[in-house]
């Protein structure tokens, strides 16, 4: 198990990044802008092709064009967590060849959704990746897209059997779960919390930083708030996050990436479109995530 006094690979403020569309193709030009936006304002790292980049809409051509692009445009100037997930194993050992490959430096696996593995099915899903590459792996635990939650006995086996499964993108909204695993695993197991509205908190519990929605549209902000955290300066962190947060709830007034993509074309930054499943968000939704972004001085 890793050493309580080694610091962890991956922290701070990671993006979730959304996948522009423009006329039903990837905008390669607005994405490569997000890209450079996000590093000048101090984000510390990218994570594309997450389920916030739409990957479940995405061809596999387009999956890899996007790990290929965010890698070439942040051209190691912060790491980059390539998405890889899939409930099919097979095609999650692709994903994640491909994203390590590309020059990624860490992969994000989501539990199989839909299928409902037992924890000896997530261990198996989650070791054939962590065999199958030499990057680190992220394991992503949501049981609120995939059902099942990965117990923390599993995450502990895994991290033993397999070195390069060295941390996790909780997002069950599980506060006290940091110090439990730093328990278990020591500080060197990377803890991110996958849900913006209870970072804070994630971090005071022991979380090391956070893969954030809101920081595609408010990355200065959200950088701010782990570096004052970092720093020891609560009080400031916590003046931020207040900030924030009715931008944390509007993001989610709707399945993401609605809302944030809604509220990035208010910003400039691409366009709302969005791919079926998902549609245009609702007026009152709208209405919401202006309402949010103005109050966060994002938006006249």
């Amino acid at each position: 198990m890793t050493s309580s006094a080694t610091s962890p690979q991956f922290a701070g403020s990671f993006t979730a990044l959304i996948t522009p569309f423009a006329n039903g193709k990837i905008d390669e030009a607005a994405f490569c802008k997000l890209v450079d936006f996000q590093i000048e304002s101090g984000t510390n790292g990218l994570v594309p092709v997450g389920t916030t980049g739409e990957s479940p809409t995405l061809s596999h051509e387009e999956h890899d064009r996007v790990v290929e692009l965010c890698i070439e445009q942040a051209a190691g100037r912060v790491p980059v967590i390539a998405g890889a997930g899939s409930n099919s194993t097979a095609e999650a050992v692709r994903l994640a060849k491909h994203g390590a490959d590309a020059g990624a430096d860490a992969v994000l696996i989501v539990s199989p959704y839909y299928n409902k593995p037992t924890q000896e099915g997530l261990y198996r899903h989650f070791t054939a990746v962590a065999t199958a590459v030499d990057v680190p792996v992220i394991v992503y635990d949501i049981p609120g897209r995939s059902i099942v939650r990965v117990s923390d006995d599993n995450l502990c086996r895994m991290a033993k059997d397999f070195s390069n499964i060295c941390g996790i993108k909780d997002a069950t909204s599980d506060v006290a779960r940091p110090t439990k695993l730093q328990t278990l695993l020591g500080h060197g197991f990377a803890q991110m919390s996958g849900e913006d509205a209870t970072t804070l908190p994630y971090l005071a519990a022991g979380g090391h930083g956070a893969i954030s929605v809101t920081s595609n549209i408010a990355p200065q902000l959200v950088a701010e708030m782990h570096q004052a955290w970092q720093a020891g300066d609560i009080k400031t962190a916590q003046l931020i996050n207040a900030r924030l947060m009715p931008v944390h709830d509007a993001m989610f007034c709707e399945a993401s990436p609605g809302p944030v993509k809604y509220a990035a074309e208010l910003l400039g930054i691409c366009s709302a479109d969005t791919r079926l499943p998902l549609c245009e968000i609702a007026e009152a939704s709208k209405a919401q995530v202006k309402a949010a972004l103005r109050s966060a001085g994002l938006l006249n």
